[in-house]
């Protein structure tokens, strides 16, 4: 019942926006957003990567599928049925980080389902995070549920063999490829604010998941040639007490391709940026 308790909630608090805006416009109302994304079709990007791990830079492949698809409330999964009322439409990342390490192979694969009505629906609802690699594996999940994130982890590691807890909303690092996809840049976030960083990430350095205060803004690219689009811009997320940055670089222009990222942290006490630079971008059924 608790389940269906929180679709009511939603319900009632997109009928209170309504009647107090009618309706803020969204990117994903316009026709180009439509025409975009609702296809049917799937956007597959490919990135050569450079991933910072054990002292080095490893070589490796990125790749980002975006789709749009029905999404339910209740259980917080795909939409199988015809069960419509149950649901919303999310646009779905899923992000797979594949790099070798010597002969030590890694495979990092996060899954983001963000709804595509930002007003109605202003934070991600799911995040789930696996991880494998030659010591053993790991799984993080994150549910949006009584205003925060539930948290759930599983790994092979002593300190984060099992992890479950509740962690007040804040904006999840994952979430932000997802939200420069679905707004318009004006609306992204900036300034200070606390940010819970990629699972990825805090996997990668063993730290334990919850929010940190970071430092978020957004400018023209001014670097050199090695991010390619047209007009791009630069997205920063800076977290000064882990002294970790991330940059993410994407057209201006809908439908805001994101070319490309370096992500700078400290690795066996080496101060390495990672880096990856797109190859292709294609629609596939």
């Amino acid at each position: 019942m608790k389940y269906y308790s929180v679709i009511v909630i939603f319900l009632l608090l997109a009928s209170c926006d309504e009647k107090n805006s009618q309706k803020k416009s969204q990117v994903s109302d316009s026709e180009w957003f439509r025409e975009y994304w609702y296809k049917g079709n799937a956007e597959i990007s490919s990135y050569d990567l450079q991933q910072a791990q054990y002292g080095k830079l490893n070589k490796g492949e990125a790749i980002m599928i975006f789709v749009t698809e029905d999404f339910r409330l209740d259980k917080q999964v795909k939409l199988e049925s015809d069960n419509k009322e149950l649901a919303t439409t999310v646009l779905k990342l899923n992000f797979i980080k594949k790099f070798v390490t010597g002969i030590y192979d890694y495979s990092m694969y996060t899954s983001v389902f963000t709804p595509v009505q930002t007003n109605t629906f202003p934070s991600t609802l799911k995040v789930t995070n696996t991880n494998q690699e030659w010591c053993g594996q790991s799984f993080l999940q994150l549910n949006y549920r009584q205003n925060g994130y539930q948290l759930l982890g599983k790994s092979y590691f002593e300190e984060e063999v099992e992890e479950e807890s509740h962690i007040d909303n804040a904006v999840l690092e994952d979430e932000l490829w997802a939200k420069i996809r679905l707004l318009s840049i004006e609306e992204l976030p900036t300034g200070n604010m606390f940010v819970i960083p990629s699972m990825t990430s805090l996997r990668l350095r063993h730290r334990k998941i919850q929010a940190e205060m970071a430092k978020i803004s957004l400018e023209p690219y001014a670097g050199d040639s090695t991010f390619r689009g047209q007009s791009l811009i630069h997205y920063k997320i800076s977290y000064p007490e882990s002294k970790r940055d991330l940059s993410i670089f994407f057209e201006k222009e809908f439908p805001h391709q994101i070319v490309g990222w370096e992500e700078t942290y400290e690795t066996k006490n080496k101060l390495l940026t990672s880096k990856a630079v797109d190859i292709f971008n294609i629609f596939f059924l």
